[in-house]
């Protein structure tokens, strides 16, 4: 499997933890749920802390207070109808591959998250990275038949990485 995963680190702490093998891995298993082939798409995953992350949130959202993820799809591709699964995005080439869109996640936030949930870092920054792979796709939580389907996508992707339901 060729994922096509252009890894940014600002934070030194998550080129020691691993995070390009760690986006690697929960990218293709995206790719692979949705039978799409890893060498058409790229994204781009920014390993960052708490401070940039603020001001991403600020300038992006409006809420100017560290997140544990940030997703920037490359363009909208939501479901017409709440609890839709959206459409797939159009292939690129193997050596032109289609943009995804890009993903920030910081670690400071993910590593309080994950003690204060009693669960493993890797765990919990695998599912972060799953979950804003999904926001790339359209897959959205605002509504609640729309969180529903992205919660079970998740967890079908998580359990063929043998992590557990993290709901």
């Amino acid at each position: 499997m060729n994922v096509s995963v252009d890894t940014v680190i600002e934070d030194d702490r998550w080129a020691a933890f691993g995070l390009e093998a760690a986006a690697s891995r929960a990218v293709g298993a995206v790719l692979a749920h949705l039978r799409l082939d890893p060498a058409l798409y790229r994204i781009v995953v920014m390993g960052c802390d708490d401070v940039r992350i603020a001001e991403l949130n600020g300038a992006f959202r409006g809420k100017g207070a560290p997140t544990n993820v940030l997703s920037w799809p490359s363009e909208e591709r939501g479901a017409e109808y709440a609890g839709e699964a959206p459409d797939l995005p159009e292939p690129g080439g193997p050596e032109d591959p289609a943009e995804l869109g890009d993903i920030a996640i910081a670690f400071e936030t993910c590593a309080r998250e994950a003690g204060e949930q009693g669960k493993a870092f890797s765990d919990h920054v695998t599912h972060l990275l799953v979950h804003g792979m999904l926001h790339l796709f359209g897959y959205d939580h605002v509504d609640d038949d729309d969180a529903a389907l992205m919660e079970e996508v998740e967890q079908q992707i998580l359990a063929s990485l043998g992590i557990a339901d993290p709901y």
